[in-house]
């Protein structure tokens, strides 16, 4: 990651502490959708392993305090109905994972640039998926294997994770508790993998760890404006903004 030191100006940073300000605020309102944000913006101008090292520490942090704000009882009473998915998406992760310096560049970018995108285009065209209660253990099994390798591959697990849980019709406090923990585990795994595949290290942890005030700050914001504003609106206005920058990445991906 060499290429830190050559964007080392006052401008990259005002740019990417915007960004992890943005992802904030929409994981303050919404819950979920930080890494895809992070991926997607600074992907755009930078090397895409160090956009995925940027967002890991920021993640990490965020999901802790999202897991942890109702108290840690509470979140496991919830959570642990739904430990087939994480046990499963857990292992995917750690080894999919392994294979992120092996990828191409341009590879790399449309496996980022398509969950992104196919997830912001069906949530933008009102698409749910209902799932059968008989056996839960098996299909959330199933979804975890898509979710552990989408996050060892790029940081983003949140897709399939909605999905799940609208899938399954969850209540909309226990959803955001059970995403908590969720994502809160899988941003430990993911720090562990990638300190394994090389992906944060020194300068990927530095550049990291810089961006995890602004997103801190930009989750307070969040949380502080959910009363304020029209959530649904802002919601789909921020699906649009993926729209666009998942389908920049599969550009770029595809023309290089």
């Amino acid at each position: 990651m060499d290429a830190l030191v050559e964007l080392m100006s006052p401008g990259f940073w005002l740019l990417c502490a915007g960004i992890a300000v943005f992802a904030g605020v929409v994981k303050g309102l919404v819950g979920f959708a930080m890494p895809m944000i992070f991926i997607s913006g600074i992907g755009s101008f930078i090397a895409p392993e160090l956009a995925l090292a940027g967002l890991i520490l920021p993640t990490l942090v965020t999901n802790v305090g999202q897991a942890l704000a109702q108290g840690p009882r509470a979140a496991w009473a919830d959570a642990k109905r739904f430990v087939p998915f994480m046990l499963i998406g857990g292992v995917c992760l750690v080894i999919a994972a392994q294979a992120v310096p092996y990828l191409e560049a341009r590879t790399f970018f449309v496996i980022l640039g398509v969950p992104v995108f196919v997830f912001a285009l069906t949530q933008l065209a009102g698409l749910t998926l209902k799932l059968s209660a008989e056996r839960p253990g098996r299909l959330q099994a199933a979804i975890g294997v898509v979710a552990g390798i989408m996050g060892g591959l790029s940081g983003v697990w949140g897709p399939p994770t909605v999905i799940m849980l609208t899938a399954f019709d969850t209540a909309k406090d226990v959803a955001m508790r059970v995403q908590g923990v969720i994502y809160g585990t899988g941003s430990v795994l993911l720090v562990v993998s990638h300190i394994k595949s090389g992906v944060l290290d020194a300068e990927g942890a530095a550049f990291s760890g810089a961006l995890v005030l602004p997103a801190c700050l930009g989750m307070w914001l969040g949380m502080r404006l959910q009363g304020r504003i029209d959530q649904a609106t802002f919601r789909r206005l921020t699906l649009l903004v993926l729209l666009v920058a998942g389908a920049n990445l599969i550009r770029r991906g595809i023309t290089g």
